[in-house]
């Protein structure tokens, strides 16, 4: 099983992972192309205002720079982990690292907002690449024995890099300018390049052919809904963004019918059958819309109403991703040993906890008040990630470990957009108070999160190497 100097391992029916060191190794590169593709994802709306301001552009045309990205991301998930399964997916994570590091290239060298937009979009692909099988890899590089602890240290390269997205890119523009956000992705990309190509293993491919038509309906459905979306929260409902929103609905409902009967479906739903996947699934949306509401209400809290400066709003949101870097391999390791409905249930009632806190603050909190609510909030969300992670990869049968992985990323990135949009609503109805609101909000939903994920210990358990 060993490899020989340069030449991956083929990882046969009877693997159980791989062998220290290849095993970091090939984690390593995971970990590095994870944070290179979820930092872009977030650190690039820091920018907007300057990107706007140098490319002559109008500040809604400029949005488009990160719309591009989200949408190619959250449109090719699905496909490109179906796709994984029938070729590969070392192929998948390596193609989307390569054309990663391309458009990277390409964006950090754009004078316009087309051309940056357009190789946005091809980042976004690259992208998708990336987190579409980033967790099927994971369940084949890592011993069955050990998974919580391969998926523990991914969820934690997830969760610190969005939460510091914002914080990087204020690093980065401080010294240089707005092409170096992309710019910089270029010898993080190689180095990761390198380290894969000898490292991440091959693994069996699926006997089922790829399905065209299911990729062009879900990207398609995905599209046109969550682009709807989220015009709905930059300006309002209309006619033609319900039309929008109606048609990309029906593009579901088609894509969802087509799904029925295929032995091996694109939009997973046979694992949604599995009661602990879905459960999981529902879990990771529910917690992904609470830690969103608070990620895009609490810098205008703190930068708005109690008039910090930008350095200091990152400064203190700092304790939240702390806490989750800190909280979340210790959760994956306990997943390896205990109930995952009760270590995630668990998670989501602190975090439920830490969002209340933050939003009964006083009047005129301390930077010490500020500080330690966000990192009960850290804490709680580092609990829940690593185990709801792991069940919903372990909950998968082998065989449709790349669904799995799809549907992992498409509901974190599901939940993200759709507490994106709420806030934006939200202060549309109340500026002044729109930060209370959606920290009480964001209780709510991690509420209903520990409950859902607390049904999972009624639910029957299925075999670890289904």
């Amino acid at each position: 099983m060993k490899p020989s100097l340069g030449a991956p391992t083929v990882l046969t029916d009877n693997s159980d992972g791989l062998p220290a060191p290849q095993r970091y190794w090939a984690l390593l590169t995971l970990v590095l192309a994870i944070v290179m593709s979820v930092l872009d994802g977030t650190m690039v709306s820091v920018a907007l205002p300057t990107i706007a301001r140098e490319l002559g552009v109008s500040p809604a045309s400029a949005v488009w720079v990160v719309n591009a990205y989200q949408l190619a991301v959250i449109s090719t998930l699905l496909p490109l982990s179906s796709l994984g399964d029938t070729i590969g997916y070392r192929r998948i994570s390596i193609g989307g690292l390569c054309l990663f590091i391309v458009a990277s290239l390409l964006s950090a060298q754009a004078e316009s907002l087309g051309t940056l937009a357009a190789a946005r979009f091809l980042q976004g692909l690259g992208a998708a690449g990336i987190m579409s099988v980033n967790a099927a890899l994971v369940r084949f590089i890592y011993p069955q024995r050990m998974l919580g602890r391969g998926i523990g240290i991914i969820a934690l390269a997830v969760s610190v890099s969005a939460a510091a997205g914002p914080t990087v890119a204020a690093g980065i523009l401080s010294l240089a300018d707005w092409h170096w956000l992309f710019a910089i992705n270029v010898p993080v990309g190689l180095l990761a390049l390198a380290i894969a190509l000898p490292s991440l293993p091959v693994t069996r491919r699926s006997p089922h052919p790829f399905d065209i038509p299911s990729a062009v309906l879900n990207a398609l459905a995905f599209g046109l809904v969550i682009s709807g979306i989220d015009r709905i929260g930059h300006v309002g409902f209309s006619l033609s963004v319900g039309l929008q929103i109606g048609l990309g609905l029906v593009l579901g409902g088609l894509l969802v019918r087509r799904q029925f009967g295929l032995p091996s479906p694109l939009l997973p739903v046979d694992l949604l059958r599995i009661p602990v996947f879905a459960l999981s699934v529902a879990t990771s949306t529910c917690s992904f819309m609470a830690q969103m509401l608070a990620f895009v209400s609490l810098p205008f809290f703190l930068h708005d109403v109690l008039g910090y400066s930008a350095v200091e709003t990152g400064l203190l949101i700092t304790p939240w991703p702390l806490m989750v870097g800190a909280a979340a391999p210790i959760a994956g390791r306990l997943a390896d040993r205990y109930p995952v409905g009760s270590l995630s249930s668990a998670g989501l009632a602190v975090l439920a906890l830490g969002l209340l806190l933050l939003a009964l603050l006083p009047g005129e909190p301390t930077p010490a008040d500020l500080a330690w609510r966000m990192a009960i909030c850290g804490l709680g969300f580092g609990f829940f990630q690593s185990p709801n992670n792991r069940a919903i990869m372990n909950s998968a049968p082998r065989s449709r470990s790349g669904g799995a992985s799809g549907m992992l990323g498409t509901a974190r990135l599901t939940g993200q957009t759709l507490g994106a949009v709420l806030v934006a609503l939200i202060f549309g109805i109340s500026a002044e108070s729109g930060a209370r609101i959606a920290l009480l909000l964001g209780t709510g939903l991690a509420a209903v999160a520990a409950a859902v994920s607390s049904m999972r210990l009624l639910a029957p358990s299925p075999g670890a190497d289904q």
